[in-house]
C-alpha cells in the first residue's frame, strides 16, 4: 500500500521534478544516487520551511528592536518635557513668592505710615482738647475778672460819690481801676493767642484726615494688587501639586502618612527670634486677611516641598533604561504569587537603581540568583534578581539612576531577564503602579 502511494506521488511529481541521479566517482569506481521526485520535493520543502522560519524570526526581531527604540525615545521626550514643565512651574512659583514678599513689605510699610499718621492725629486731638480746656478756664477767669472789675468800678463810683473831698481814696480807686483794665487786656491777649492755636490745630487735624484718606485709598490699591498676586500664586501652587498628588494616588499610599514621615525626618529649627510686633495701643498685632492668606500660601508651598522630598524618596524610576519588553506582570502565575515584574532584554543590559538608598544585599540568594537589595527612605525596599553581574557592594549608598549591575539569567530563570520587586514593611507592591506614577515626575 505504501509502495503504491509512493509510486503515485512520484508519477504526479515526475512532470515538475524529473528523477535525478547524483554520480559519485572514486578510485574504485563510479556510483550514483537516485533522487526520486518525492525526495526532491521533501528537500525543497524543508529548505523553504527553513528559509521562511528565518525570515519570520528576523522580522520579529527587527519589529521588537524598532518598537523598543521608539518606546525609549518617547519616554525620553516625555521625561524631558515634564522636567522642562516642572522647572518652569518652579521658576514661576519662586517669582510669585518674591512678588508676594515684596507686596507684603510694601503693605506693611503703608500700614506703618498709617499708624504714624494716626498717632499724629491722636496727638493733635489731644492738643486741641487741652487748648479747649485752657480756653474754658481762661473764659471763666475772664468772666470772673470782668465781674470783679464791674464790682470794683461800682464801688469806686460809690466811693467817689461819697468821698468827693478825699484825694487819697480817689487815687486808690483810680489805681484799682487801672489794674483791672490791665488785667482785662492781658486776659484778652491770652484768649486771642489761644483761639489762634486752636484754629491751627483744627487745620492740622483736617490735613491729617486728608492724609489718612489718601493712605486708606493706597491701602485699598495695595490690597487689590495683593489679591491678584495671591490668586496667581495659589494657581501656580495648585498646578505644582497636581502631578505630585497624582503620584501618591497611583502608588496607593496615604499622602498624610508619607508627609508625616517626611516632617519627622526634616524637623530641625533654630535661629534668633524677632521682637513681637505690637499695635499702636501696645497690644499684639492681629493678623489681617492678607497675612492669613499669605500664611496659608506658605503652608501650601511647604506641602509642595514635602511632596517633592517624598517623591525623591519613592522608587519611581524605571530599572531598565535600555531596550526591553515586559514578559511577566505582578500577580498570580502558574498557581503561585509572582511578587514582582519581569523585563527581558539583551544579556548585560544596564540595570539602574530606581531611587536613592543603601545596598543591604549584593550576592547570590537561592532562586533569585545574583540579587541586589536596596533599602530606601520611608520604609521601601527594591530587589533586582537574576543579574549577570553586580556593580555595587553591601553598605554602599547609591543614587537614583546609578548602575547596580547587568541583566542575566542566574538562579531559577528561563531566559535573560530582570525580576524587579518593590516591598514596604515586607509586603510586595505592584511595581507597575510606581513606574506609571513616576512618568508624571521623571
Amino acid at each position: 500500500m505504501k509502495q503504491r502511494l509512493s509510486d503515485r506521488l512520484n508519477a504526479r511529481l515526475e512532470r515538475h521534478l524529473p528523477e535525478q541521479r547524483l554520480f559519485l566517482k572514486s578510485d574504485d569506481g563510479t556510483r550514483f544516487v537516485r533522487m526520486r521526485p518525492v525526495t526532491q520535493f521533501a528537500i525543497l520543502g524543508g529548505g523553504a520551511l527553513a528559509l521562511g522560519w528565518m525570515v519570520v524570526v528576523t522580522s520579529f526581531f527587527l519589529i521588537g528592536a524598532v518598537t523598543s527604540g521608539s518606546t525609549r525615545d518617547q519616554a525620553e521626550r516625555a521625561q524631558l518635557a515634564y522636567e522642562t514643565r516642572l522647572q518652569a512651574l518652579s521658576d514661576e512659583r519662586d517669582a510669585r513668592t518674591r512678588e508676594a514678599e515684596q507686596a507684603l513689605e510694601r503693605f506693611y510699610a503703608a500700614l506703618e505710615e498709617v499708624s504714624k499718621m494716626q498717632g499724629e492725629l491722636l496727638e493733635s486731638e489731644q492738643r486741641v482738647r487741652e487748648l479747649e480746656t485752657g480756653i474754658e478756664v481762661i473764659q471763666r477767669t475772664l468772666r470772673r475778672t470782668v465781674a470783679e472789675r464791674d464790682a470794683a468800678r461800682a464801688e469806686t463810683e460809690a466811693a467817689l460819690a461819697r468821698l468827693d473831698n478825699a484825694p487819697e481814696a480817689a487815687a486808690r480807686a483810680e489805681r484799682l481801676a487801672a489794674d483791672a483794665q490791665a488785667t482785662a487786656s492781658a486776659l484778652a491777649e491770652v484768649l486771642d493767642a489761644t483761639a489762634l492755636e486752636r484754629d491751627e490745630a483744627v487745620v492740622v487735624a483736617r490735613g491729617a484726615d486728608a492724609e489718612i484718606d489718601r493712605m486708606e485709598a493706597m491701602a485699598e490699591l495695595v490690597a487689590d494688587r495683593n489679591d491678584r498676586i495671591f490668586a496667581r500664586l495659589e494657581e501656580a501652587v495648585q498646578v505644582s501639586l497636581e502631578p505630585l498628588e497624582k503620584v501618591f494616588e497611583r502608588s496607593g499610599i496615604s499622602p498624610d502618612a508619607i508627609l508625616d514621615t517626611v516632617r519627622r525626618g526634616y524637623s530641625g529649627q533654630g535661629g534668633p527670634l524677632e521682637p513681637l510686633v505690637l499695635s499702636t495701643r501696645g497690644e499684639p498685632a492681629s493678623e489681617d486677611l492678607d497675612t492669613q492668606r499669605a500664611n496659608r500660601l506658605l503652608n501650601r508651598l511647604e506641602e509642595v516641598e514635602l511632596y517633592r522630598i517624598a517623591a525623591e524618596s519613592l522608587p519611581l524610576a524605571h530599572p531598565v533604561p535600555g531596550p526591553h519588553r515586559r514578559t511577566s506582570g505582578f500577580g498570580p502565575r502558574w498557581g503561585r504569587m509572582h511578587s514582582g515584574m519581569d523585563f527581558a532584554g539583551p544579556r548585560g543590559s544596564e540595570i539602574r537603581a530606581t531611587a536613592e538608598g543603601v545596598v543591604t544585599h549584593a550576592g547570590w540568594l537561592s532562586g533569585y540568583g545574583k540579587l541586589v537589595k536596596i533599602r530606601h527612605p520611608l520604609g521601601f525596599e527594591t530587589r533586582y534578581a537574576h543579574l549577570n553581574s553586580i556593580s555595587v557592594r553591601t553598605g554602599q549608598r547609591v543614587s537614583r539612576g546609578e548602575r547596580i549591575g547587568g541583566m542575566g539569567t542566574t538562579g531559577r530563570s528561563t531566559g535573560v531577564h530582570l525580576h524587579y520587586e518593590i516591598r514596604r514593611g515586607g509586603q510586595a507592591l505592584n511595581p507597575v503602579t510606581f513606574i506609571n506614577a513616576g512618568q508624571d515626575v521623571f
